[in-house]
């Protein structure tokens, strides 16, 4: 099944979901098996020996995560960075180097500058969304990878990804977006010219907070076998049961998503009026200086949301503490709302650096509650 033949909401609820052929059961099974019975030495049954290296369960999501996400090649981790970091050492080599966002998400911040540094990798922080500073950030021969958000976690700046690709493909580079705050329902980076897309599953894909998970999915046939063989031979892969509530959270991740960028607008349009607040960042107002380049590649702004507390860093923490129905946690993506403070939560690994987020920011994950519900939780929130 592919973008060609079918819709969105089709191919989310059908591509890899074929009815059982022995029970006719609609939902694909959980295959909760470590490993599998094999017709002869070096024949084994249907090509799954050990469920590591393939699953029924995870090939199913790996086939719709390809058909969502109009690409060739889906794979599935068993976390977010667990898909970053194979996806960096499949691409890279000791001694290469990658242009990253300069307001990246704190776990991938710490993934560069704790983890892939040792081994070797290079990198430079560059604000995406000007294409001459990421020009002037490249080292030609050895930048391998741009390292794209958009929209970025917690900011909320945009990256033209058209731009960017025709860039890293000048240098004979790639370029990796990180589609987790918009999901493939509001934009898809491969149709613009991105080389991989990335996904924290966890997020929208997922969509119940219940779960934790990662994706790649690639353009191309050949470096999705190579991301493969590194997925096998690192071996941080998605769980059956894991995989099973992922593709379960996928099939209505078209009508969530609506509801979700629903309410974001009104309280985006609340926020905006609100003297406790000092700034909204949201792609969806025509003041963001990425609007433009958003409406152009997305379909809809999205359900995240932040915003700069008019009473600096103690009101942003007051206001993270009084709410109540936004609940007061890391993550996003989910139904229920959350809210957070990114300085001393999922950004603190940025403390201290040139990535450190204002600490009078407040980041906000619209739910699909009512919405008149979550505007009285933040009149509260917010003060007088």
């Amino acid at each position: 099944m592919t973008a060609n033949n079918y819709g969105f909401d089709t191919l989310a609820i059908h591509a890899g979901q074929e009815p059982d052929p022995r029970t006719g059961a609609v939902v694909p099974p959980i295959y909760q098996t470590s490993t599998y019975a094999q017709d002869a030495v070096g024949a084994p049954r249907l090509g799954y020996e050990y469920s590591r290296s393939g699953n029924p369960t995870r090939d199913a999501l790996q086939e719709c995560l390809a058909a969502i996400e109009g690409g060739r090649r889906g794979l599935a981790f068993a976390s977010g960075l667990a898909a970053e970091d194979t996806l960096l050492r499949t691409v890279c080599r000791p001694g290469d180097h990658v242009v990253i966002p300069n307001d990246a998400y704190g776990g991938t911040f710490r993934l560069f500058s704790k983890v892939a540094e040792k081994w070797g990798l290079d990198w430079t922080a560059a604000p995406l969304d000007d294409i001459d500073a990421v020009r002037a950030a490249f080292r030609p021969g050895h930048t391998r990878l741009i390292w794209s958000e958009t929209p970025t976690n917690p900011l909320l700046n945009v990256n033209d990804i058209a731009q960017l690709a025709a860039l890293a493909h000048e240098y004979d580079a790639m370029l990796a977006v990180d589609n987790t705050f918009a999901s493939p329902y509001l934009q898809q980076p491969l149709t613009l010219g991105a080389d991989v897309v990335i996904h924290s599953t966890t997020k929208y894909l997922g969509g119940h907070s219940d779960v934790v998970g990662g994706a790649l999915v690639t353009a191309d046939a050949g470096l999705g076998d190579e991301l493969a063989f590194h997925q096998n031979a690192m071996g941080a892969v998605n769980g059956p049961f894991d995989a099973w509530l992922t593709l379960r959270g996928i099939k209505t991740l078209g009508v969530r998503m609506d509801r979700h960028c629903d309410n974001a607008e009104r309280i985006v349009g609340y926020l905006s009026e609100h003297p406790a607040v000092a700034s909204v960042l949201y792609p969806g107002l025509e003041t963001h200086p990425g609007h433009e380049v958003a409406a152009k590649q997305m379909s809809r702004f999205g359900g995240m949301v932040s915003f700069r507390a008019a009473g600096g860093p103690e009101q942003a923490v007051a206001i993270c503490n009084r709410a109540k129905l936004f609940v007061l946690a890391e993550s996003l993506g989910g139904v229920e709302s959350l809210i957070e403070h990114p300085g001393q939560m999922t950004h603190l690994s940025a403390a201290g650096s040139a990535l450190e987020v204002p600490a009078d920011l407040v980041r906000l994950s619209v739910g699909i509650e009512t919405v008149d519900d979550l505007l009285a939780d933040l009149e509260q929130a917010l003060g007088s």
